[in-house]
């Protein structure tokens, strides 16, 4: 039953109001639909913010123990279940890159000078001097008639300047002096609590933080902190880092390390998994134990459409479950192990439907739901010379997804009695095994055919003034003079209509019927989408006729069986497969 749930949860959250707007026109001629209650006034969506009264969910109140009122709903049911996997936390994918192969050389500005590094030094003027010192256990480097200059912990970019300042106070005239760090000398860095390869690592001074960090296979998702991240020097906390400012906005303190620093990843704080119609669905970690859910929106960035959000998790008291409106939820406290799932409970006010064919104006309405198709006709400017008011239909996506499900059911029972059929002897057998082959190949062909959802609303000049749906598409016909020949004739082709022809006339016209054509089972499409299968009826402009094959009797057991799914193929997409 979770799954269930579940499912119809996706749904909802797939519901949206729709992206298109009608827009006024005036017409000089609208569609007549033959019926004396049309609509003059078309509803439409003027302001989708501006919905008078939506429906408000109730809440799960519960009593002390934890226990549901009769005919709540519990909401943890439209979560998964505890088996399933729950969203990873955020800040996670900061360590799926590779960056820790990247190497930098550590000489930055910014780098404070260590022990081990090596500095040139040159001296021009008067005096002529060059040489690599570097710098001793103590900060110190040597310079011969200067003496030691301490340089230990001065930034990469004042070094010059210092050295230079020194050796000035000896050499007081006509001698320039430049001074450079060539190389630093690499770090050793401790990592340890909850990151996945604790131990030591070697580092420039200069690396960040996220590259020791990556070095030790980033933060263990399940027992540390993004919030609190220290970096300790002789047991000294000198920096604290919070990840959730570097994802949000790239904000990463600098820190130059020194050998034997220590990073530590602190425990996790509190965690609150969020899912549903958000932007960031993931879990977030809080600072404080209880926290508000205007908080955890600002993180999660739900979407526009959210109405609703269930809130399930364990107190003192126990289990518990809420669901409050969006508005409400902003206030709601929430505690560590909280799970929050924002919905879109409210169903779609306005519906969207796209025009097709011959007509005048736009080609996409935006209309209340309870619409019907007079209401919309009647708004809709057509050029009456050129359009044929009288056979409009309409192709539904919920009827063509109900044809392909009936033609799926057909073409697996069309297998089943293929597999199954019994056999008297091996030449029947070989006999079966042939037409299983040939029936797996027309199954294959057939299962990719795409009904249309054609839904009949027109009949000798009336229209039916039905319910219209999200996504309907109306098909108002030109008005032709062809006659559309296909399926099992030589030439295929388009002929003009002429009021003293036969069917038979029409498929000579066409070249005559193929080798595999069924004579006697022709299939005639009206212009209003009707299909007949009557070889004697009478032919009307705009009509398509398609000349289904046949299936050979001696050599399919299952004619029967392919002969109707064919039918069906031929009505619902008004096609043939051969």
């Amino acid at each position: 039953m979770r799954l269930n749930k579940l499912h119809r949860l996706m749904i909802l959250l797939l519901l949206s109001a729709s992206p298109f707007s009608y827009g006024a026109f005036e017409s000089t001629s609208s569609i007549d639909t033959g019926s004396s209650n049309t609509n003059k006034g078309i509803p439409v969506l003027t302001n989708p913010s501006g919905i008078e009264s939506l429906e408000t969910g109730r809440y799960n109140k519960q009593n002390r123990q934890g226990l549901l009122l009769p005919g709540e709903v519990d909401v943890r049911q439209l979560l998964p279940s505890s088996g399933e996997n729950f969203p990873p936390p955020y800040g996670a994918n900061i360590f799926a890159g590779g960056y820790e192969s990247e190497r930098t050389d550590g000489l930055n500005a910014n780098y404070l000078i260590a022990p081990g590094d090596k500095i040139s030094i040159w001296l021009w003027g008067a005096v002529a001097y060059a040489d690599l010192t570097t710098v001793d256990n103590q900060g110190n480097i040597f310079i011969p008639n200067i003496g030691p200059i301490k340089v230990g912990n001065v930034p990469a970019s004042d070094v010059n300047k210092l050295v230079g300042s020194k050796i000035k106070t000896i050499y007081t005239r006509d001698v320039e002096v430049y001074v450079n760090l060539l190389t630093a000398t690499p770090v050793s860095v401790y990592l340890s609590g909850a990151v996945i390869r604790p131990g030591q690592y070697a580092g420039m001074a200069s690396d960040s933080l996220l590259y020791y960090l990556k070095r030790a296979g980033g933060i263990d998702s399940e027992r540390g902190s993004y919030r609190e991240v220290q970096v300790l020097r002789n047991n000294k906390i000198i920096a604290k880092i919070d990840l959730y400012e570097f994802i949000q906005s790239g904000k990463l303190k600098n820190i130059i390390f020194k050998d034997k620093d220590v990073i530590l990843v602190k425990p996790q704080y509190a965690a609150i998994t969020v899912s549903g119609g958000v932007r960031n669905p993931f879990r977030f970690e809080l600072i404080n134990n209880i926290s508000t859910g205007k908080e955890i929106s600002a993180y999660a960035r739900p979407l526009a459409k959210i109405s609703h959000v269930g809130v399930f998790g364990n107190r003192i008291t126990g289990p518990f479950s809420v669901y409050l409106e969006y508005k409400e939820f902003q206030k709601f406290k929430l505690q560590d192990g909280d799970n929050v799932i924002f919905n879109d409970d409210l169903h779609a006010q306005v519906i969207d439907v796209q025009i097709s064919g011959s007509y005048l104006g736009p080609s996409y309405f935006a209309v209340k739901k309870g619409t019907r198709l007079h209401d919309l006709l009647s708004h809709i400017p057509i050029n009456p010379e050129l359009t044929d008011n009288k056979s409009i239909y309409i192709l539904r996506k919920s009827v063509a997804e109900r044809q392909k499900q009936m033609l799926s059911d057909s073409l697996d029972r069309l297998e089943r009695s293929v597999f199954t059929a019994p056999v008297s002897s091996d030449g029947a057998a070989a006999i079966r095994a042939k037409e299983a082959e040939m029936v797996m190949l027309f199954s294959e062909k057939a299962r990719k055919i795409e009904p249309l959802g054609k839904v009949i609303v027109s009949e000798l000049g009336h229209t039916a003034n039905i319910l219209l749906e999200k996504g309907d598409q109306i098909v108002i016909p030109h008005y032709t003079d062809l006659i559309q020949v296909g399926g099992e004739v030589l030439m295929p082709q388009a002929i003009v209509y002429n009021p003293n022809a036969t069917i038979d006339d029409y498929v000579a016209w066409a070249g005559g019927f193929s080798d595999r054509a069924d004579d006697e089972k022709i299939s005639i499409v009206r212009a209003n989408g009707t299909v007949i299968f009557d070889a004697k009826a009478k032919i009307k402009r705009g009509d398509q006729v398609i000349v289904l094959p046949k299936v050979d009797a001696k050599i399919m057991q299952a004619v029967k069986d392919i002969t109707q799914i064919i039918y069906q193929i031929a009505i619902a997409a008004n096609v043939v497969i051969k």
